[in-house]
């Protein structure tokens, strides 16, 4: 019977044919508006990663309820040996150390006197070992502005815009004058390599990047880093992954009472990420469910109409004696079958054009000029496992749903109502 139906549909294109390409096209939408949402949202976490929160964050209990005041005297101490153990316990996963502090910036003149001044906010990063990918992870080479990437050791990068209020250039030496890890007044001199352009106006007011070596000569920080970051292995961020790392490190220091022993906070226990990421994946959810439900109600109509228009075809079968329930059941194998087909062939599209916006992405850096940085200039889709069947809820379902509902009228058509059909 299948085979039979399958064959019907093949043959008369105009019974199968526009369901079919409905479908597809419906299903094609949903698959691949799925990936996209998915996209955006792990473009979000990814950028919150790789610029502040990991996938996974190693600091000292003290500083990780401080956190928002970035303070250095509450930073963690023996880093080579905790680095060690990190990685011999949890080797996929790739650990970088960062440092973030505050400051004045100084400008002297030619005489040694203070020309210009102001404040600034600095991160140390492992710029020059030529072992670690923070500069790729950062995007720090494709937001220079002028001049160069540090080279050597005493070099640093500034915010441009902070650079042209206060005068610097390319060449130019600026004095740093912060607080070292003990609390004492610390100086500086770094020689301006390149400016960069964050393009957050906060950074952009006043903000340099350091090698993780000066910062910690500079700040009297040997052995010691405010932070470790974690980034599990495929570069994505996975919460499961992520809380069972979290989970088994903590476990080694659940007995401790000492406020600098270690502790490490998965990236939706920061920044008030997980409400918001919470949030947006509920909108999306929602969102996503109301345009399934949306294609629904289309390809239910589809289905009822194309059960309507062959209520002749119906009182044909019926009037040679062939049984209702047998008319009921081939029509409704028939929309299983268009279903199938849409909802595959639809399926397949929608994740081949996915697939292309994963690889490719979707550039939008003409809009997003000064935000290099900080934010992806190419927005990507991401397949995920419901990508696969999510779109055979409305595909299938719904045109089954629709055929059903119109051959409930096979039921009320009468013997002498037929034949009136008939000689119309």
């Amino acid at each position: 019977m299948i085979i039979f139906l399958l064959k019907g549909l093949i043959r008369d294109r105009q019974r199968s044919l526009f369901p079919i390409l409905v479908v597809t096209i419906g299903v094609m939408l949903t698959v691949l508006l799925h990936c996209w949402f998915t996209g955006v949202i792990g473009d979000m976490i990814d950028a919150s990663a790789r610029f502040s929160t990991g996938h996974v964050k190693v600091v000292t209990r003290a500083y990780a309820e401080n956190m928002d005041q970035v303070p250095i005297d509450l930073a963690l101490v023996q880093v080579n040996d905790l680095l060690k153990t990190l990685r011999n316990d949890f080797p996929t996963i790739q650990w970088v150390e960062r440092i973030h502090f505050g400051g004045l910036i100084d400008l002297p003149d030619e005489n040694g006197e203070t020309k210009a001044q102001g404040p600034a906010v600095g991160m140390a990063i492992d710029l020059l070992s030529g072992q670690s990918s923070e500069i790729e992870r950062l995007n720090i080479g494709k937001s220079l502005k002028r001049g160069q990437m540090p080279k050597k050791s005493g070099e640093i990068l500034i915010s441009d815009e902070f650079a042209s209020k206060l005068g610097l250039n390319p060449g130019s030496t600026a004095t740093l004058i912060s607080s070292s890890m003990f609390g004492s007044m610390t100086m500086q001199n770094f020689v301006i390599a390149g400016t960069i352009q964050f393009g957050i106006q906060v950074m952009d007011r006043g903000a340099i990047i350091v090698d993780i070596t000066d910062a910690r000569m500079a700040l009297d920080m040997i052995d010691a880093s405010s932070e470790v970051l974690g980034y599990l292995p495929g570069g994505m961020y996975n919460d499961e992954a992520a809380d069972v790392v979290a989970n088994q490190f903590n476990a080694a220091y659940e007995g401790s009472t000492d406020e600098f022993a270690p502790v490490m906070l998965k990236l939706k226990d920061q920044n008030d990420l997980a409400g918001m990421l919470d949030y947006m994946s509920s909108m999306i959810a929602i969102f996503i469910a109301v345009f399934i439900f949306a294609m629904s109600l289309v390809l239910w109509n589809v289905g009822l109409i194309g059960g309507l228009r062959r209520y002749g075809e119906v009182g044909i079968r019926l009037a040679i004696g062939e049984f209702k329930s047998h008319v009921y059941r081939s029509m409704i194998w028939e929309s299983i079958l268009v279903g199938i087909c849409g909802s595959s062939a639809g399926t397949l599209i929608g994740l081949g054009l996915a697939y292309l916006l994963q690889t490719k992405g979707l550039d939008i850096g003409y809009a997003m000029k000064n935000a290099t940085i900080m934010l992806p200039n190419v927005i990507r889709a991401h397949i995920t496992p419901p990508a696969y069947f999510i779109g055979f809820i409305p595909g299938l379902f719904s045109t089954v749903l629709g055929t059903m509902l119109s051959g409930i009228g096979i039921y009320r058509r009468k013997t002498a109502q037929l034949f009136k059909e008939l000689e119309v």
